[in-house]
């Protein structure tokens, strides 16, 4: 038995507030990262060399704003996809939709973190938790979405699928850290080696 939701203007109003907030908090959140590189301050008799020395001592920190910019971005999208196709709205998925944004908001903390430490294992870790807990709880996310009813039965299950995929890419980060540290991260490059993954295992 699904449970009851609403799909008249008070629900279609309560959505569209829902998916605007979530919006607000991703925009700031990937606007956040960049802010969080401290612009060097050079005296007045530094050298060419030695600036461009400092500025290049800014490459950790620009890897790890446009490594983070492009997975919030990703959950951004996959955020969209979801709602998108989304035919009603339900109180009940405004904390998980909430406990998702608290995770994306730590993310340019765990960022700055990463790029102040690159290739420690600690900080490594973090961030790669972070990327966990953000794709486990966007996941559930999709759960209780599909548990309320709350998208059309004829959903393509590629689509359906895309959590997981984000989910086991995270995952093998975090398995990385315990390896290589400077280069865990990357796992999040094989997303659409998972994807294709689940559809030959939902063909099968």
């Amino acid at each position: 038995m699904k449970d009851q939701f609403h799909t008249g203007a008070g629900g279609a109003l309560s959505l569209e507030r829902l998916v605007f907030f979530s919006d607000a908090v991703y925009a700031i959140a990937i606007t956040l990262l960049v802010l969080e590189i401290e612009v060097p301050d050079f005296p007045a008799d530094l050298s060419r060399a030695e600036q461009w020395h400092e500025f290049g001592m800014l490459a950790p920190k620009f890897f790890a704003f446009l490594l983070s910019f492009l997975v919030i971005g990703r959950y951004w999208i996959g955020h969209h996809q979801l709602f998108d196709r989304v035919v009603g709205f339900s109180a009940k998925l405004l904390w998980p939709n909430l406990l998702l944004l608290l995770s994306i908001a730590f993310m340019p903390f765990s960022t700055t973190f990463l790029g102040s430490n690159l290739g420690h294992f600690v900080p490594a870790l973090v961030y790669n938790l972070s990327l966990l807990t953000t794709s486990l709880l966007a996941l559930f996310l999709n759960w209780r979405i599909d548990k309320l009813g709350l998208t059309p039965r004829d959903d393509d299950p590629i689509e359906l699928g895309r959590p997981q995929s984000v989910v086991a890419a995270s995952a093998l980060c975090v398995g990385l850290t315990f390896v290589m540290p400077l280069m865990s991260q990357w796992g999040m490059a094989t997303i659409p080696l998972w994807g294709w993954l689940y559809r030959r295992l939902r063909k099968a």
